[in-house]
This record gives structure tokens, sequence and C-alpha cells, in this order.
């Protein structure tokens, strides 16, 4: 190479170590809420998440509310649910009476176990219930064998009003 061409690479290096900035100088990506990974019965793998999810969740201080949380027989694989998605035992869902479908929400329980869900449903509608989980929630907070836990709920993310017909 000659003199000339490595004084060239020498230049463009420099120039563009001098554009590599680091973590710390105050630019990053914007946030993702949720991660794409938890997303149950979502867009196709590897695809991109709508450009409204990328807004802060809404997190409260306090748990929005406590109670007992249920989850659903699998009798009901299949069967439409309030957003008109087929439920899945599999997926990380539930159903709440009054938050509005698309929320996100972390069921814990008093023993420090916690799963994210998406509410995509409307219930429950047995008595003294404020949650009915996916047979796949309720494992990952261990309540399967009493079907029945004490849990606190926290609101992570609402979706946005939607805008209304006219």
């Amino acid at each position: 190479m000659s003199g000339a061409g490595t004084a060239w690479l020498l230049l463009g290096a420099a120039l563009l170590v001098g554009c590599a900035g680091s973590a710390e100088d105050g630019w990053r990506p914007a946030p993702q809420y949720p991660p794409a990974a938890s997303w149950a019965a979502g867009p196709a793998a590897g695809s991109a998440p709508p450009t409204w999810w990328a807004a802060p969740p809404q997190v409260p201080p306090t748990p929005y509310q406590w109670g007992r949380a249920s989850f659903y027989s699998d009798r009901l694989a299949g069967r439409p649910t309030a957003t008109g998605e087929p439920y899945d035992p599999s997926a990380l869902t539930a159903a709440h009476r009054t938050l509005p479908l698309g929320t996100f929400v972390d069921v814990a329980r008093p023993d420090g176990r916690h799963v994210v869900v998406r509410i995509n449903d409307r219930g429950p509608y047995a008595g003294g219930r404020i949650i009915d989980l996916s047979r796949r929630a309720a494992t990952e907070i261990g309540m399967l064998r009493d079907g029945v836990a004490e849990v606190a709920l926290r609101v992570l993310w609402v979706p946005p009003p939607r805008p209304r017909r006219s």
C-alpha cells in the first residue's frame, strides 16, 4: 500500500473511532414495552412491534388490586376471548373485569413469585376472584395444584385509547 493509501486508511479509522460514542453519552434507543418475547399470540416471530408500543409504561407506585386469582379450564382452549383471539392455555394471558383489553399486568403472590400477563378477556365470573389466568401463567406462579391463590396486581402498561368513531 502506498503512503497516500495508508494515510487515507488511518484518517478513515480515526474518524470512525471519533464518531463512536459510549452508552453513557446520553443517546439510547427508544425502549420497547413490553418486550417482544413476552407477546402471547402477537405478531409473527421476528417482526417489529408496532410503533405505539414504544410508549413508556404507566406504572402506578402501589398495587392496583389485591385478591384471589384462579385459572381457566383447559376445556376452554380454542374458544374466542373478548379480543376475538382463541384462548391459548400456553400463552401468558388473563381475564379481568374492568382493565382495558391489551393491558399488561404483573401478577404477584405473597411469596414473591410473579408473572406478567396481557388482559385479553373479561371475567372472572366466580365470586371473590379478581383475575383468571391462563394455565401457563398459573404454572409460572405455582398455583396449579391449589387452583386459587392470593395475588396483588400491578398495572405495567395500558394501551392508548382507541379513537372514537363518529
